[in-house]
């Protein structure tokens, strides 16, 4: 009963790493290029109903229309407008004022590429991901993200003693209409205030409506959340009712969204990264999702109507935040932006292990080191039941014979042997299930801690000791995974061996399995394993020794 539970358990454990492994395999594996395939796929959308006239009230309550689908050199460009702080390479363009290309400088591609930056927004295929803004108006033309802009110089760049950086494009219309846009950047941050400033200078009242939004293309790999499946990319919004809602590419197919919020955000999430809208808290806004030819995906949202009489002006003020999916920043540019940090189910377990593990490193600098310390402070936590399992473990480990010799006597006669081996557990003294705890508790945890080292940027190229310089990957020499099989395997041998053949067999093949599974996980989780193991067998060692030496005497 004990080997059966004890099998079944270990074999749970070694289905969940199946599936954990496959998941880190479709995340870190090579994927082809992003396929721009036509299509003429379009979901309903509430921002541009099909039966809507081109009349001036229906064009303020609507988005503006797509540009063309991106060519092979990608979106229709006015010129750029190149803009580099301390944390952020980034290009605007004048059509529009979007923001069309974002360099992340401190975040590369890889260790062995540290000058190669990850690009989060680009306009030309594969990837087309950018920031759009404009205001619609019941009258022609409007500075939508078509309206061409100007701008004084083409090259702004953070000095090294300045603390914000302003970037302003202008736009006029024939009637006097007038527009700046006025893009703000602080040092050391990754998120850029925008002011739409709009002057009225014709003769007549004018109304508009802001807008902001993103689009971007949909990747090859199909995106899913879950054990066994890829990390989300997709977009995401939030609301004070319903909180943080996520949206695949899937569901922006089927439907359409169109929901009134205030206080909310938008964004576009992928693995370590995302760009989100954050419109001002009090303001009320219409959130929509398109999707447009060329499998483009848009969410965005409309802003109120303000009406400007002749000679008056008036500001719509927004953020973005482009760049990495840092928890404690987030959470203090708005409500929920930090739950784009996604840990699943364990969420609960996960951020306490995550806040735990920070604030170790922040002691001690280095993030393989909190987490072995870390994994010492789980190990201390659980140290008591740990040692009731271990010593129940020693137990049938010093009964070994004496089950050996009930099975010779009994046979194949299993259930006489069974009410044996109870009876003798009851005289004894021994729960046969106390040994399967340890796996029990290590299961959530392990899960918990998987989930922490995928989506943490703070964890991403962060380096140990000696060969390993990324945590997050795999160890490239296989040591750590080497010396995981090992430790499983001095574990088994600690541990009372299974009557039944069969199952001793599978027992001792299991730490060769986990072996292999555990050379293509994250470096990280191979040391928290790895660790966990050698701290079991010092526990673990030193019960079986003083139970033995109590039953020698």
């Amino acid at each position: 009963m004990m080997d059966n539970q004890r099998l079944i358990l270990w074999l749970s454990l070694g289905f969940i790493v199946l599936l954990l492994w496959q998941a880190w395999q479709a995340d870190h594996a090579p994927h082809p290029a992003t396929a721009q395939a036509p299509t003429t796929r379009q979901a309903p959308s509430p921002s541009q109903p099909a039966a809507a006239s081109d009349t001036p009230e229906a064009r303020l309550n609507q988005a503006p229309p797509p540009a063309a689908p991106a060519t092979a050199t990608g979106l229709h460009s006015a010129g750029r407008v190149h803009v580099r702080t301390d944390v952020l390479d980034l290009e605007i363009d004048l059509e529009g004022g979007d923001l069309r290309q974002v360099d992340l400088p401190r975040y590369p591609v890889s260790v062995q590429a540290p000058d190669h930056p990850t690009r989060l927004l680009a306009d030309r295929p594969p990837r087309i991901f950018v920031a759009q803004t404009g205001i619609r108006s019941a009258t022609r033309p409007e500075p939508t993200h078509h309206a061409l802009f100007t701008a004084a110089k083409k090259d702004y760049r953070l000095a090294e003693g300045q603390d914000s950086l302003v970037v302003e494009l202008q736009w006029r219309s024939p009637q006097g209409i007038q527009v700046t846009k006025r893009y703000r950047f602080r040092r050391g941050s990754y998120l850029v205030a925008l002011e739409q400033e709009v002057h009225n200078g014709s003769n007549a009242s004018w109304t508009g409506r802001p807008y902001r939004q993103l689009l971007r293309n949909r990747p090859v790999v199909k995106n899913k959340r879950g054990m066994g499946s890829r990390v989300f990319t997709g977009a995401a919004y939030y609301s004070p009712e319903d909180k943080y809602e996520k949206l695949s590419f899937k569901a922006m197919d089927e439907a359409a969204l169109k929901r009134t919020i205030r206080g909310g955000w938008a964004a576009m999430v992928e693995h370590y990264f995302l760009a989100a809208w954050i419109p001002p808290a009090k303001e009320k806004d219409l959130y929509y999702t398109r999707v447009l030819p060329g499998e483009r995906y848009i969410i965005g949202m409309l802003g109120a109507a303000r009406t400007l009489a002749p000679g008056a002006a008036a500001s719509f003020h927004s953020r973005i935040w482009v760049g990495p999916k840092l928890q404690d920043h987030l959470a203090q540019v708005a409500p929920g932006l930090e739950l784009t940090v996604d840990y699943g189910i364990l969420t609960v377990l996960a951020k306490p292990i995550f806040w735990l593990l920070k604030a170790i490193h922040r002691l001690i600098g280095n993030w393989g080191w909190a987490i072995i310390l870390l994994t010492l402070l789980i190990k201390l936590a659980f140290y008591k039941l740990s040692e009731t399992s271990y010593r129940s473990m020693a137990n049938m480990r010093r009964l070994a014979p004496r089950l050996k010799a009930l099975k010779e006597r009994y046979g194949d006669d299993k259930q006489k042997l069974n009410q044996a081996m109870m009876e003798l557990y009851r005289t004894e003294k021994i729960n046969p299930l106390g040994g399967c705890l340890p796996i029990v508790v290590q299961i959530p945890v392990f899960i918990a801690l998987y989930w922490v080292l995928l989506e943490s940027v703070e964890l991403r190229q962060a380096p140990f000791i000696l060969w390993i310089q990324d945590l997050s990957t795999k160890d490239p020499y296989f040591v750590l995974p080497v010396i995981m099989g090992i430790s499983m395997f001095i574990q088994q041998k600690l541990n009372p061996a299974p009557m039944d053949p069969l199952q001793a067999r599978v027992m001792m093949l299991l730490p060769l399995i986990f072996t292999v599974f555990f050379a293509f996980f994250p470096s990280g989780l191979v040391l928290y394993w790895v660790t966990n193991n050698i701290l079991s067998i010092a526990q673990q060692w030193m019960i079986n020794r003083r139970i033995e030496g109590a039953g020698a005497h």
